[in-house]
């Protein structure tokens, strides 16, 4: 189902959401704290001008966005011998820290954000690798964060539901207890095989139990 009128639509065929279930409420971060294609364009396109390839095109974006960083140098540099030394270069020289401010906070995220810690635990589930805390702390997220959960957390990153497994264990609770906010295929896989109720972000082509495009309308949902 889509988006209709901004408001918040159910999948009918999964069971309903009990909202006094809900303990924790789990973020994706590039696309739902933050739009981060144009961050996440310029760094990869440094890379790739740096070792002389073209800029990165619609697909490779898609890529880039939902995969963590050793995968998406393995996707734009697939059959060139050089891909061990674009490793390299990556992890030693390639400073992500100067594209943070082409990254945009998603709307009203501070608001939600503060409503929601007052009755819920929050943590983020993320294929980012070492730049999420240094992105949390720049914009001054990080104390409305009970968990953080990036690739280097786990051995097999999204759309593997460790990610997701992890958080549950720490928090104690049972996968009727969690909700997911997510945007991309690979959020919609993890919720599934972790049997997580899932709220799609601006993307409702997407398989969800609800749908929306303002994250103000978590709010009600969870009756805040």
């Amino acid at each position: 189902m889509g988006v209709e009128n901004g408001m918040l639509k159910k999948r009918m065929n999964r069971k309903k959401l009990e909202y006094n279930k809900v303990k924790v409420v789990i973020f994706d971060c590039d696309g739902v704290l933050f739009d981060s294609r144009e961050a996440n364009a310029a760094y990869y396109n440094a890379i790739l001008k740096h070792f002389g390839k073209p800029v990165l095109n619609s697909d490779d974006l898609e890529v880039v966005h939902m995969s963590t960083v050793e995968e998406s140098i393995k996707h734009l540099f697939r059959g060139d011998n050089r891909l061990s030394e674009v490793q390299e270069y990556r992890l030693h020289q390639a400073d992500y820290s100067q594209f943070l401010r082409l990254m945009i906070m998603e709307p009203h995220l501070i608001e939600v954000l503060k409503s929601l810690k007052k009755r819920y635990r929050l943590a983020i589930a993320t294929n980012r690798t070492t730049t999420i805390h240094p992105i949390l702390d720049v914009f001054e997220l990080d104390h409305y964060f009970d968990l953080v959960v990036s690739s280097l957390d786990v051995n097999k990153p999204k759309p593997h539901p460790e990610t997701a497994f992890k958080i549950l264990d720490h928090f104690h609770i049972n996968s009727d207890e969690a909700l997911y906010v997510g945007d991309s295929i690979i959020d919609y896989e993890v919720t599934k095989k972790a049997n997580i109720f899932f709220v799609s972000y601006k993307h409702p082509q997407l398989e969800a139990d609800f749908h929306t495009d303002d994250l103000r309308e978590l709010l009600p949902l969870l009756s805040c």
